[in-house]
């Protein structure tokens, strides 16, 4: 099966956030042609692949859920179509290659997938993260490559992110006479057309340059059509430079929305922080011939390097295509992002 064949079967299974059970049962019927029983572990609908030796340990990663949308692949022009395409099914088709690779299985590594659900969703319910727990050997790696779309550019850290219900109280009032209330939703609009013209910030971390946002990205209120509304609550989103800290970070957000009544943390994932030295590093640009450059986006290299597993996110999905109606990624992405990591796999820096 090719690259391209495997990518459109994958994109073919629906795995919204929280309905990714039939994609992990597939990848995992798949794995036990390769690796058998004992080469495939599932927890929930999370899938550790593999055989542990006493060779370095090397991880790929990769989330199996998408956003919401309409799974369906097409192959255009040599461009593969559909949910997931670049985000980030496009690497977990890498991810199945590389595991399958009778030179990577016996090369200089122990090569590890990782698989796993709700990356998606809030951070709290993170599939990654039982992972880690119930499987603590995988924490021993070396070095991990979170295959996230990265344009074929080898990204260092990532921002943090914060999620916040920010509320306007008003009260309410029959919409014949709103003299008489006071409309939650009106009482927003100064602060909201602020937030529309503010501009991302950047902020400069060992030579990467991150761009910090603040980003209304969801919003309810009103009961009813003749009513004035008594609540309104949008969701802020923030993303922030890695070096900073939850604490500060919060800071600035609440600074930012110091017009609300409330404002609720609801959600909170850490910064990765900026390695840029080492062989690893090193080795996988060489074998890849990658540009380096900063993950504008939160990935599990956060959760991971959290738990002391250094990384970095290379994938072959195209970071603007993320998240977009018509998501896609060019067919020779999956070739050179697979013939460069099985390059990296196979060449491990001095002294490993």
């Amino acid at each position: 099966m090719t690259l391209v064949e495997t990518l459109v079967d994958l994109i073919d299974i629906p795995s919204v956030t929280g309905d990714e059970g039939r994609l992990a049962t597939h990848v995992a019927e798949r794995m036990l042609a390769t690796y058998g029983r004992t080469g495939v572990e599932r927890i929930g609908n999370s899938l550790i692949v593999g055989e542990r030796t006493a060779r370095p340990l090397m991880l790929l990663v990769g989330h199996l859920d998408t956003v919401p949308g309409v799974p369906g692949a097409q192959l255009v022009d040599d461009t593969v179509i559909g949910l997931g395409a670049s985000d980030m099914k496009s690497g977990l088709a890498v991810m199945l290659h590389l595991l399958e690779d009778p030179a990577v299985r016996t090369g200089p590594f122990d090569v590890i997938g990782v698989f796993y659900d709700k990356e998606e969703g809030p951070a709290d319910d993170n599939g990654l993260e039982p992972v880690l727990e119930q499987v603590g050997w995988l924490t021993d790696a070396a070095f991990a490559v979170v295959l996230e779309p990265t344009d074929l550019e080898v990204q260092v850290g990532c921002v943090g992110a914060l999620n916040a219900t920010v509320t306007f109280r008003g009260k309410a009032a029959h919409s014949a006479r709103p003299w008489l209330g006071e409309n939650a939703i009106t009482k927003a609009g100064r602060w909201l057309a602020m937030m529309h013209n503010r501009a991302p910030e950047p902020v400069d971390v060992e030579g990467f340059r991150f761009w910090e946002t603040f980003t209304v990205t969801t919003a309810s209120g009103g009961t009813a059509r003749n009513v004035v509304p008594a609540e309104f609550n949008v969701n802020v989103n923030h993303r922030f430079a890695p070096n900073r800290t939850f604490a500060e970070a919060e800071a600035r957000l609440r600074s930012v929305t110091a017009d609300a009544d409330e404002v609720e943390i609801v959600d909170r994932a850490p910064a990765a922080p900026v390695a840029v030295e080492g062989g690893f590093l090193d080795a996988l640009v060489a074998a890849t011939g990658a540009e380096v450059g900063p993950k504008q986006a939160w990935t599990d290299i956060a959760r991971l390097a959290g738990r002391g597993v250094p990384g970095v996110n290379y994938g072959p999905g195209e970071t603007r295509w993320a998240h977009q109606a018509g998501e896609r990624v060019p067919a020779a992405h999956l070739t050179r992002a697979f013939e460069g990591l099985r390059r990296f796999l196979l060449n491990p820096p001095g002294g490993i």
